[in-house]
This record gives C-alpha cells, sequence and structure tokens, in this order.
C-alpha cells in the first residue's frame, strides 16, 4: 500500500481545505446566513485468510462531503462523494433546497465562534504502513497458524483479518473555524473454533493501533484468541439465582457506552434516560472517576476538534462518584439551554480510572460468583434503566474459577449497577477507545435453568 510523503499529505490536506473555502464562499453567495462543512477522503487495504488460504483481497478508495446551510433558523444539509467543483456547487444548491422546506429551529445555528477551535493539534495519529499485499497475506496466515497450532482442540478457523487504512479530513465554517489533519488506523484479527467431545465453541482475538508498531504480533493475537476459545469448552448452564457478577474488562466497557448514552443530549431532551436531572448527583461509589481525553497522542478517537468544530478538551464525566456534565453538541446543548461540551460526535478516549487490583486479586475479593466474558442480545433499556442481557463466562467459587458457563441471562437496572459497584480492576489488557478494567458489581440476578 503506498505511504503518502509528508509533501503529499499536505498538499492533499490544502486541496481539501481550498474545497471547503470554495464551498463556504458559493453557501454565501446562494444566500446563506451561515454555513458548515466537512470534507474527507480515504484509501485501504484489507485481506482476509482462512484455513491458510487467501479468501478476499480488498483495496478502499473513498471521498465524502457533507454540507450544511443555515437560512436565518431554517437549515438543509446534503452530501455528495464528487468532490469536482461543479459537484460541490451542486451540493449547496441541494442544501439550499431543503433549507426552504424546513420549519424554523430556534437551535438550528452554528456553536459559538469563540468556542471553534483556533489550533489543530499534532496528536500523533498519522503512521502509514507501506505494507505490500503479500507481505498482509504474510501477516493474516502467521495470525491463524498460531491460533491453530497452540492446541490440539482447535479443530476449524473462521479466518484471519488484517487492515490498514488512511484518512484525511477537513472541515470549516463561516465562523473562520478551519481545520484538518491526517490519521491512520491498524488492525489484525483473528477467530477459531474449538472441539472437546461433544462441545464446541468459538472466540476471537484483535489488536488495532494507530502505528503498525504499536500492534501485538500475530503470534501474540493467534495464540489469545486460541487460548480464549479453548477456555469456554465443557460450558455447563447454571440455575437461577442471585450473585455478585464481575464484567471483564474488555465486555464492561459496554456498560460505560450505556452511561454515555444516558447522559447524551438526544436522549436528555427526548426525556428518554434513566439519568434525567442526574447532575452534580451521585451516581457511582464515590472512588469512582470517569474522564475524557480527546488530546491522547495515538488516541484511537483522539481529536483536535468536534463535529461542530468545537475545541475539544479533556473533561470529568464522573468525579468523586458524583456527575459533572453532561455529553453534549451545539444542538442538543440549545435544547437543554445549555452550552455545547465540544462532544459533536461522542466522547474520545473514555477512560475510568483504575484501581489497584488485578483480576486474580478481583476474583477473590467476589469470592463466589459469575464472570463474564461475552454479551448477547439487546436488553437494555434506556429510558428506565432495566438491563437484561444473554451472557456466557465462568462461574468462580472461593475465588477461583471453576468452570465455563453459557445459555444464562444476567438482570438488573443501571442505576442500581453503577451505585453498586464495588471495584474497577487494573485488567485493562485489550485495544479499544474505551479504557477500563474489569468491573465488579455488587449483586445481579442469574437467569438459567
Amino acid at each position: 500500500m503506498p505511504i503518502l510523503t509528508t509533501e503529499d499529505t499536505a498538499e492533499r490536506l490544502a486541496r481539501l481545505q481550498q474545497i471547503i473555502e470554495d464551498l463556504l464562499k458559493e453557501a454565501k453567495r446562494q444566500g446563506a446566513s451561515a454555513a458548515e462543512a466537512s470534507v474527507g477522503c480515504s484509501t485501504g487495504l484489507e485481506v482476509s485468510v482462512r484455513l491458510g488460504e487467501v479468501e478476499t483481497v480488498e483495496h478502499t478508495r473513498d471521498n465524502g462531503l457533507g454540507v450544511t446551510l443555515y437560512f436565518g433558523q431554517r437549515k438543509g444539509s446534503a452530501s455528495t462523494s464528487d468532490l469536482s467543483p461543479a459537484a460541490v456547487r451542486d451540493a449547496v444548491s441541494a442544501a439550499r433546497a431543503i433549507a426552504q422546506h424546513t420549519q424554523d429551529d430556534p437551535c438550528a445555528h452554528l456553536a459559538p465562534p469563540e468556542l471553534m477551535a483556533t489550533e489543530i493539534l499534532d496528536l500523533d495519529l498519522y503512521h502509514p504502513w507501506a505494507i505490500e499485499v503479500e507481505q498482509a497475506i504474510e501477516l493474516a496466515i502467521a495470525c491463524e497458524d498460531a491460533a491453530r497450532a497452540h492446541d490440539p482442540r482447535i479443530v476449524n478457523s473462521e479466518g484471519a483479518s488484517l487492515s490498514t487504512h488512511l484518512g484525511l479530513q477537513v472541515a470549516g465554517n463561516t465562523h473562520g473555524f478551519l481545520g484538518g489533519y491526517a490519521s491512520t488506523r491498524h488492525s489484525l484479527s483473528c477467530a477459531v473454533i474449538g472441539q472437546d467431545g461433544e462441545s464446541m465453541q468459538r472466540d476471537y482475538w484483535w489488536t488495532t493501533a494507530r502505528a503498525p508498531s504499536d500492534l501485538d504480533s500475530a503470534q501474540a493475537v493467534g495464540v489469545r484468541a486460541a487460548e480464549r476459545t479453548v477456555a469456554r469448552l465443557g460450558a455447563r448452564r447454571l440455575s437461577t439465582r442471585d450473585a455478585p457478577v464481575l464484567f471483564r474488562a474488555e465486555v464492561a466497557t459496554g456498560l460505560l457506552r450505556h452511561l454515555v448514552s444516558a447522559i447524551s443530549g438526544a436522549s436528555l431532551y427526548r426525556r428518554s434516560s434513566f439519568l434525567l436531572d442526574q447532575l452534580g448527583q451521585p451516581i457511582f461509589p464515590e472512588f469512582v472517576r470517569i474522564h475524557e481525553q480527546p488530546h491522547l497522542l495515538r488516541g484511537l478517537s483522539s481529536a483536535p476538534y468536534d463535529g461542530d468544530g468545537v475545541a475539544t478538551r479533556a473533561k470529568d464525566l464522573v468525579r468523586d462518584g458524583v456527575l459533572q456534565t453532561y455529553v453534549l453538541d451545539t444542538y442538543s446543548g440549545c435544547r437543554l439551554g445549555m452550552p455545547t461540551t465540544g462532544n459533536a460526535g461522542g466522547v474520545r478516549n473514555l477512560t475510568i480510572e483504575m484501581g489497584t487490583l488485578d483480576r486474580d486479586a478481583l476474583l477473590r475479593e467476589m469470592g463466589t460468583g459469575l464472570m463474564v466474558t461475552e454479551l448477547m442480545g439487546h436488553g437494555v433499556n434506556l429510558v428506565t434503566g432495566d438491563y437484561s442481557r444473554g451472557v456466557s463466562g465462568f462461574w468462580v467459587e472461593n475465588g477461583a474459577i471453576q468452570y465455563p458457563v453459557e445459555e444464562i441471562t444476567i438482570a438488573g437496572n443501571l442505576k442500581q449497577m453503577f451505585a453498586g459497584l464495588v471495584a474497577v480492576g487494573n485488567d485493562c489488557d485489550f485495544p479499544g477507545s474505551t479504557r477500563t478494567g474489569s468491573w465488579l458489581i455488587e449483586r445481579m440476578t442469574i437467569a438459567g435453568e
């Protein structure tokens, strides 16, 4: 996959910036009182293998431009994948035509000019990978081979995949904001199937990073996928009971995402959140701190500005267990009578402060209970907080894993689960933009046989 030189990247960013500048001028010419737009282009390579044979090789190249025009308190949006001057002008005209058919909305406006990003920070996000197709295939095969060779109970494979992508994006608006940057993302994953007697199980592992040098080795990914698969063999069912539940780190990220959804502007102004009117109130125990780090170097969701052009900043969502802020973009903030929090497009590099206990210590702290390693289904009601998910994992007694379990359901209420958080481990050992250790919840209902 060819690498763009520093000069190439700067030249392409400059061309994208010129597209945005010309678009904003055209928007003014067509009578818009305000306008905003973003444009991006990306290239990528994806290969997949199975049982040592190549399944797919895919080269990708994409362009995209989106524009929103404001005519007083009416707005219209349009998009195009064609970046030619004529197509850009047509997109502006389409947005104008749409705006003519919309109703006035007092919250249809740009973010305040004083909140615009004035400095585009270098967050070390751009690390292209000069990997040829043959090398990518070799790495994917090596990953799968490591998984298949790890244990004789690995009897089949769903394959391994490698991908590498680079992208350039520029955004601007009629407040004078204009910014852009380049970024890359690379990943390698593997999924295999194990069998022991009548028991068959599947599991996977992956690695992803901005820089290829930060990826785990192909062998490490394959071995981890095999270990996870073999550990699940011989799974049993449980009888219905109440017990402590330990969400292993990689599935505990889902609990953080439910928190963010519940404190996001759209859920709040629609009054469809179980955390309505909880700003400034304790929702976790006092030891909990949850914060956002949008300027984390090489962070998988780092960004110098949000989708509204507002400068991003680090902040605590929860401190000492107390909800400190909602997660708002310009529109939802206006609907709530509050300023934007710079979160158009979501939170960036969400992190919960981790404790001192590793996974073994958390198991000893739990004593007897369920460790959840996989969640299934979508049984989460953000209006009430009711939580019900199919799970698999391991039953634990006297602080030690006894056997794997499956075909069970856990149930509770997110508000009570947050309040009943006993400990957060320091066992964050997976890639991702949400960083957490395992969560030990005081008690939940387990529905089984």
